[in-house]
């Protein structure tokens, strides 16, 4: 059934008394809310306002479905791309939940209307184009909402990661519908952009409620950007399951992706350039692999409903601290362990710095986006545990060292370089402010070759004054430089001061750097899984495959992708619990009335083997 259809076929399953915990408890299979999702659910049930901001994997959409089956009328839920709302609505129907979309791509965008006057959907998903298009609202006018919710609500918001200017008419959208809960949610806003999100929803601001941005399931890392290929393969051996990789063109996204096929891995590529059937066949595949690549960029990820990636790749910086959340948090929405991989080098600074300064906004704003990059740059510069710049960021106090990062399991050896900073500073000036690293390199090392001779260079007080010292040592003083924004490089890779260079020379600053590390080795060793090799078993139980299997044929007779029918944790717990009857799976966490009914044959039958 397409995603647009109304679902005639599944009746109304509960009373309209019922209460919040008794829906998530029959319908969702949940014991209970987590977090602060009891609040915002109980808030918006009771009429009020709210905007939530959860990290991922908190069970935001929780926050709006529990409280549209409760109240009456339809709940109208405002998303930003059409495959979160494909993967919402089949999910929701899963558990038996009248639930459609009007997204531009369903055959019968009247029926969808029609069914929705005649109270036969709990829940309507719209695009905000959709929702703010000319007379739209007049068409909802016989629609009785149960509340208006707006996920990924920080597009609203100019100081937003992904600002989406048609989110900003989604306030007077709102306003025809007087009486009726507004309720935003984001995983990603700092002080800044949740101030701005709640003035552009019209939320009172004590209407906020935050739940924390820990991740504590993600193990972050960060590496220089030295050989990517031998790195990525590294990671990528290291973590069973699919996963995705972030790249920062179209054009490397491909080479990428037929690289990595290349190497015997399944890999698929996804950027907006692509077809859009090409792009959804892909995200389909994804959403039902146990074990894939997805290489993509930033087009890719939001509201990504796939609950087991188990690794994320960052080839190069992202966009920004909220970014790079965002698109981490894609990985481990289970719960279960994830790692967050970014590879980065200067070239990735100097892009951006260009970006910022090449571009049309006004100073101030670039003055903020020259710090929203300092900060990204703090934090993969960072020398202590990773979740303290990430976590304070947002507004959070900075916690204890979390084990569960590169620098608490590998503390890095520092080393002061003060003076060379000093020293490579000194040769950036001397020779004019205009030449790359390697040129800078050979002067401090006193290499002679025919440039130097030719500029004079070999007769400058700098020259040979970086002995002994190799020349990888002032490769990395040169990059912690332009991490620090004491120099800063041209189109054509030439250096030149930057706002902190005058206090190193002058000896007002202490720098410190990681001690240079031996370049991994280019070839890489070890076997890549094999495209379709299965994913190993996280409880070495015979019984958690053949639910796994059973799981899967599940799937495929549904359409659906695997996670739909029940996630790894529920397979796990019944695995664990061994349940005889139905009566004892349906006291399994995730498994709600209409899956036991549904699926639970099924799954006692894995059970016996």
């Amino acid at each position: 059934m397409l995603a647009g259809a109304p679902m005639a076929s599944a009746p109304q399953l509960l009373p309209a008394s019922l209460s919040p915990e008794a829906v998530l408890r029959d319908v969702f299979g949940h014991p209970a809310f987590r977090g602060r999702q009891a609040e915002v659910v109980h808030a918006v049930v009771d009429g009020h306002d709210a905007l939530a901001v959860m990290p991922t994997g908190a069970g935001k959409s929780i926050c709006y479905q529990v409280p549209s089956l409760v109240r009456p009328g339809t709940g109208l839920v405002v998303s930003p791309l059409k495959a979160l709302m494909r993967d919402q609505v089949r999910a929701l129907r899963a558990n038996g939940v009248r639930a459609a979309s009007l997204s531009g791509d369903e055959p019968d965008p009247a029926g969808v209307l029609r069914a929705a006057r005649a109270g036969e959907l709990d829940i309507l998903y719209l695009t905000p184009e959709r929702a703010t298009s000319p007379g739209f609202a007049d068409r909802l006018e016989d629609v009785p909402l149960a509340l208006i919710a707006i996920d990924e609500a920080h597009c609203i918001s100019q100081w937003g990661h992904d600002f989406r200017p048609e989110y900003r008419k989604l306030r007077a959208f709102a306003d025809n519908f007087p009486g009726v809960p507004r309720l935003g949610l984001t995983a990603t806003a700092d002080t800044q952009t949740r101030a701005d999100i709640l003035a552009q929803l019209g939320i009172a601001p004590e209407r906020l409620v935050v739940a924390g941005f820990d991740r504590p399931n993600i193990r972050y890392e960060v590496r220089a950007k030295d050989v990517p290929h031998a790195q990525i393969l590294e990671v990528i051996r290291a973590q069973p399951g699919s996963g995705i990789l972030y790249a920062s063109t179209r054009d490397l996204v491909e080479r990428t992706a037929e690289w990595l096929r290349g190497q015997g891995i399944d890999a698929r590529a996804y950027h907006a350039g692509m077809d859009e059937a090409a792009r959804t066949a892909n995200q389909d595949a994804f959403a039902t692999a146990e074990r894939m690549a997805m290489v993509a960029t930033i087009a890719f990820g939001m509201g990504i409903d796939k609950p087991d990636v188990r690794w994320v790749i960052h080839l190069g910086l992202p966009k920004s601290i909220e970014a790079y959340y965002q698109e981490t948090g894609r990985a481990g929405r289970d719960g279960d362990p994830a790692v967050a991989h970014m590879l980065w080098g200067t070239d990735d600074v100097q892009r951006m710095r260009r970006w910022i300064d090449g571009g049309d906004a006004n100073e101030e704003r670039k003055r903020e986006e020259h710090a929203r990059l300092a900060g990204l740059i703090a934090f993969a510069e960072c020398t202590g545990c990773r979740r303290a710049p990430l976590l304070t960021h947002f507004g959070e106090p900075a916690p204890p060292p979390c084990g569960n990062c590169d620098n608490c399991l590998n503390p890095p050896a520092l080393i002061d370089v003060t003076q060379d900073a000093r020293k490579f500073l000194s040769a950036v000036y001397r020779t004019g402010q205009r030449f790359g690293t390697g040129h800078l390199i050979a002067v401090l090392l006193g290499q002679p070759n025919e440039r130097t001779a030719r500029l004079g260079h070999d007769k400058l007080t700098v020259w040979g004054l970086g002995t002994p010292s190799s020349a990888a040592h002032w490769k990395a003083v040169g990059q912690a430089l332009i991490a620090a924004d004491a120099l800063r490089a041209d189109e054509h890779g030439g250096l030149s001061f930057g706002p902190a260079a005058r206090t190193i020379l002058r000896g007002e600053a202490l720098s410190t750097m990681r001690e240079p590390t031996a370049r991994p080795a280019r070839s890489s060793r070890g076997r890549v899984p094999a495209p379709g090799a299965p994913v190993p078993n996280p409880i070495d139980d015979p019984m958690f495959d053949r639910l796994r299997a059973a799981r899967r044929d599940l799937a495929a007779a549904a359409s659906v992708p695997p996670y739909v029918i029940f996630h790894d944790s529920t397979l796990r717990a019944i695995a664990a619990l061994r349940p005889a009857t139905l009566s004892d799976l349906g006291t399994v966490a995730g498994v709600g009335a209409r899956k036991l009914d549904a699926y639970g044959p099924a799954m006692l039958a894995a059970v016996k083997g």
